[in-house]
């Protein structure tokens, strides 16, 4: 059994390859630089009044503990492509909806929060919103429960294949 916290993300290529890159540049160019930053703030003499040296190191902290982030996240990722049935709520999916009692329409991308860098809004298929519209077909109306307790209707207008936008 996976330790709590420990989920596994599915992603796409394109924000695997873009995590990687992170990872890569934090763990090898990134040490590099904040070890040298550490070392010019420690040539400056008194480290208890030193504020470049501890920023520095807690500039470090800070980036082993994202290293650490990415390690997990590109670990226990499932890659693979964005589904292609057109018309079918799922994760990858752009999808637009318009909400009980609202007139405005509103679109975001159905996917892990791994894949933030993207230009549009992000939900999640595991938050109240995703969870209820996950396989529905557009036209298709559906109800969830939101955090404070009421339950809103929704619309599904349309789901169709992120396209990176």
């Amino acid at each position: 059994m996976a330790a709590q916290g420990h989920r596994q993300s599915e992603l796409t290529q394109e924000a695997y390859d873009r995590l990687k890159g992170e990872l890569d540049h934090l763990s090898g160019s990134g040490r590099i630089e904040i070890a040298e930053k550490i070392e010019a703030a420690r040539e400056e003499g008194d480290l208890k009044e030193n504020g470049g040296y501890h920023a520095a190191k807690e500039e470090q902290g800070k980036m082993e503990a994202r290293i650490l982030q990415l390690t997990e996240i590109l670990r226990t990722a499932r890659v693979g492509e964005a589904p292609h049935t057109e018309g079918v709520v799922g994760p990858g999916m752009t999808i637009t909806v318009k909400f009980d009692g609202d007139d405005e329409e509103v679109t975001f991308l159905l996917a892990s929060r791994e894949e933030s860098g993207s230009p549009i809004d992000v939900y999640s298929p595991k938050s109240p919103l995703g969870s209820a519209i996950n396989g529905k077909r557009v036209g298709e109306s559906v109800s969830y429960t939101l955090p404070n307790g009421k339950s809103l209707g929704v619309d599904i207008i349309d789901a169709v294949p992120y396209s990176g936008m």
